[in-house]
């Protein structure tokens, strides 16, 4: 039998998962041409934020790779953009002259950004957030310029801003409302998520109308209507979408503000389907994945000429990650009449919860913070089902309903058809059978078999939910994860195989453990280097090459590929001859910037790879060595002045300050580790948010630990008071050995301090003395293997006169 000819106008996600539903039912009815735009294969579109944040590369979110196309018998043609339809002839024509005919035609064009018409709209650095391309004009203006103004408090404009502020750039979000996400989050909901975008670095303008971009040849600021202006190297639009539907247009298919589909995605034209972000169906658009991929299910079902199946729009939700920031909102969320609105909220823990209810019956939900149970609210809400018997806690979660007892709304009690994965319509039965029939016990392995989750990932806590109820204790913990694909072993287990089978090298540990990769990979190389490392302070020598690139040259790689070096200065202190040798530096090798760090030291920034050695060594010449600002280890001791200056300090801050730099530096830990010391309860050297902290007070010394001061901020828990410094001492090497021991690597000590308790660390430290002093003698045993630390050869290169080559630095 002859095949029947279909061509796929747009290699994006609708149209190509209409392609997957289709060879599904139909593998051998059609033969496939396919056209795409872009001078790419088929990727998810969703995951662009991530990449150009610089979490992902282009080839980590690609969809369908050229081998899929050729598997399955595909002709695609990319960067081959359609230019025109002869419906008639029933073919497509290509830019470059190319023709394609065709018995059925696809068409899944998407949509382009929408660009305010204002004055400047044109200039170069002006650019939509919709592709490859325009990520890859963001990120050339990240390595040139400082200041770049998102147009659009929408989820994309706050992708693109996070991005942005990631790679280095002052960003500033110009919002014409007064509430960001207002199609996703009510007021209170967005001021949480402004606070804490603003605390993470971003600037906002809100209820800002855009009057001008100005610039000659490339955009240089933004004017606001009232006159105000601020500088602008890039401007990112991300105001909103448009269908693309001018090829539909042209070629005379019925239109209106999309291509017009009936509920088998078919358009006027018989033969001409549609999919996605082009269509307008009931005189709805589209904007999310979820409505897509139900579209290409019902599109397939006809393509196949099985003749059932119809598409009645589409009940959505949304779940997102903005900024680090988990997000959920579905249904009517803003009430109405006759509505009752029940909310939960800790401002503390950043978490907002309100569900909107009329005749017992969830009609909309906002969830911040803590969206686990957002696909739960989701099926009730769309069920509709009747919450009058739980109502009084549904609000607490479906965790807090199977503790109740209540198993119909527990996860064990889920229906098998209930959706868990709306992007790929993946249901509940999908996923257990997977995990059964073909003994899967990881994450990725559920997402390679089903789907679920693979797309905009918002799923993957109830996906992990059922993975633990199925799989029993498999993926129910952190501590049970493989540390990379290359193991299915943990952390805690490989830290134990190590020690138990005398395990002292990374050779070994692939063999011992049946490691799946010959050398491992970037992910389980500096993790085994460190755990080895620690196990064997007196034996292993540690290897470079699994250590990061800054880890290696003994400096930051910049965003423009020069480094930044950090002197270290000990407890803040520094000498005229330091600063003189520091100056000496910045004019011999022409450093264009000299800045004061947060931690109290000096940063020299543009340092070209290649003066990287000689830089070093006079530094070294000068009495000064590495200050870390790279490495997983000792980074800073923040000190205030003091009893010797402040007239409110009560014990010598600096000095104490000094002497736990001097013991602790060059010491190697699962993550960064920093300290500080204040003179006095007003804590002016912050040690409250600090890993290990120390507040003076009269009668001695206050001890903290487990701060953090970065984007997620926690402060210090107190850990005990001393009175004397050499028990400060003894209690920093401690607390330090006992994290180096049994931190995960890449676990900062807040986590680690959450996950074993701060009574467990006290009953090691505190309370057992004995305990305590074992750990700090097994610390300064570690320091003192200077010959072996790998910290300490890396901090001292002068003085041993072997810099790390340059041949060695890629």
């Amino acid at each position: 039998m002859k095949k029947q000819k279909l061509v796929v106008v747009g290699n994006g996600m609708a149209g190509m998962r209409t392609v997957e539903e289709l060879l599904k039912i139909a593998p051998d009815l059609y033969e496939i041409t396919v056209f795409g735009a872009e001078p790419h294969g088929n990727y998810n579109r969703i995951l662009l934020s991530p990449v150009l944040a610089g979490e992902k590369r282009l080839d980590d979110i690609i969809l369908n790779d050229d081998d899929w196309y050729a598997r399955h018998g595909i002709t695609l043609h990319k960067g081959e953009r359609v230019t025109a339809i002869q419906r008639r002839r029933k073919c497509v024509t290509a830019e470059g002259g190319r023709t394609a005919a065709y018995d059925r035609l696809l068409i899944a064009t998407g949509s382009t950004p929408f660009m305010l018409p204002i004055p400047g709209h044109e200039l170069d650095g002006v650019v939509g957030f919709r592709d490859i391309r325009d990520v890859n004009h963001m990120l050339e203006a990240c390595a040139k310029h400082r200041h770049a103004v998102v147009i659009g408090g929408g989820l994309l404009g706050l992708e693109a801003a996070n991005g942005l502020r990631k790679r280095g750039m002052e960003v500033t979000v110009v919002h014409v409302l007064d509430t960001l996400m207002d199609r996703q989050l009510d007021k209170a909901a967005a001021a949480l998520l402004k606070r804490s975008l603003e605390a993470g670095g971003l600037n906002f303008l809100m209820e800002a109308q855009t009057e001008a971009l100005l610039g000659e040849a490339r955009v240089r600021a933004v004017r606001f209507k009232g006159g105000l202006e601020i500088p602008a190297e890039l401007v990112v639009m991300a105001v909103g979408i448009r269908p693309n539907i001018e090829l539909a247009r042209s070629a005379g298919i019925h239109c209106e503000r999309g291509i017009v589909v009936n509920d088998t995605l078919q358009t006027y034209d018989p033969s001409i389907y549609a999919v996605g972000e082009c269509v307008q169906h009931r005189g709805g658009l589209f904007g999310l994945v979820a409505p897509a991929f139900e579209q290409a299910r019902v599109c397939a079902n006809h393509l196949a000429e099985y003749g059932i199946g119809r598409y009645q729009g589409s009940v959505t939700s949304t779940k997102l990650k903005v900024t680090g920031i988990d997000l959920f909102s579905a249904g009517e969320f803003q009430g109405g009449e006759d509505c009752e609105e029940l909310v939960i909220q800790d401002a503390a823990r950043g978490m907002y919860k309100k569900l909107v209810v009329k005749d017992n019956r969830v009609r909309g939900a906002v969830l911040y913070g803590d969206t686990v149970d957002g696909n739960w609210y989701f099926q009730l809400m769309r069920e509709q089902t009747d919450i009058g018997d739980f109502r009084d806690t549904i609000l607490f979660g479906r965790a807090h309903m199977a503790d109740e007892g209540r198993e119909g709304q527990s996860i064990a009690g889920m229906p098998d058809d209930a959706e868990i994965c709306g992007c790929n319509g993946v249901c509940k039965k999908t996923v257990v059978d997977a995990i059964v029939q073909k003994k899967l016990f990881t994450l990725d392995e559920v997402r390679a078999h089903t789907k679920a989750s693979a797309s905009c990932g918002s799923c993957t806590g109830l996906v992990e939910q059922i993975l633990a109820a199925t799989a029993g204790t498999h993926e129910q913990t952190p501590a049970e994860k493989p540390i990379c694909a290359c193991t299915r072993h943990s952390h805690d287990a490989v830290r134990e195989a190590i020690v138990a089978q005398g395990l002292t090298s990374l050779s070994a540990v692939y063999s011992a453990l049946e490691w799946r990769t010959l050398d491992g990979c970037h992910v389980c190389r500096p993790a085994l280097n460190y755990y080895l490392l620690c196990a064997w302070p007196g034996h292993y020598r540690d290897d470079p090459q699994s250590r990061f690139i800054n880890e290696r040259v003994h400096a930051n790689i910049q965003k423009d590929g020069t480094y930044s070096v950090v002197p270290r200065l000990w407890g803040g202190l520094t000498t005229p001859d330091e600063l003189r040798a520091i100056a000496d530096v910045a004019d011999r090798y022409r450093i264009p910037t000299v800045k004061v760090t947060g931690g109290q030291r000096i940063d020299l920034l543009g340092v070209r790879k290649e003066d990287l050695p000689a830089v070093w060594a006079d530094l070294n010449a000068a009495g000064m060595v590495s200050g870390h600002a790279y490495g997983k280890s000792l980074r800073t001791v923040k000190t205030c002045v003091g009893a010797e200056w402040c007239r409110f300090g009560t014990q010598d801050s600096t000095g104490l300050g000094v002497r736990l730099e001097k013991m602790t530096w060059g010491s190697w830990t699962p993550h960064k580790f920093k300290m500080a010391v204040s003179g006095c309860p007003r804590n002016c050297a912050e040690a409250t948010i600090k890993d290990f902290g120390v507040v003076c007070v009269d009668s001695g010394y206050e001890i903290h630990v487990g701060g953090n001061g970065g984007i997620k901020m926690r402060g210090t828990d107190l850990l005990c008071k001393v009175a004397t410094e050499a028990e400060v001492m003894e209690y920093c090497g401690a607390f330090m050995q006992l994290y180096r021991e049994q931190g995960r690597y890449l676990e900062r000590t807040a986590p680690w301090l959450e996950r074993v308790g701060l009574s467990y660390v006290r009953s090691r430290i505190v309370e057992n003395a004995e305990d305590r002093q074992t750990l700090y003698r097994r610390f300064r045993q570690s320091q003192a293997t200077a010959q072996v630390d790998p910290w300490a050869e890396l901090a001292r290169p002068a003085a041993r006169g072997d810099f790390i080559p340059l041949e060695t630095l890629e």
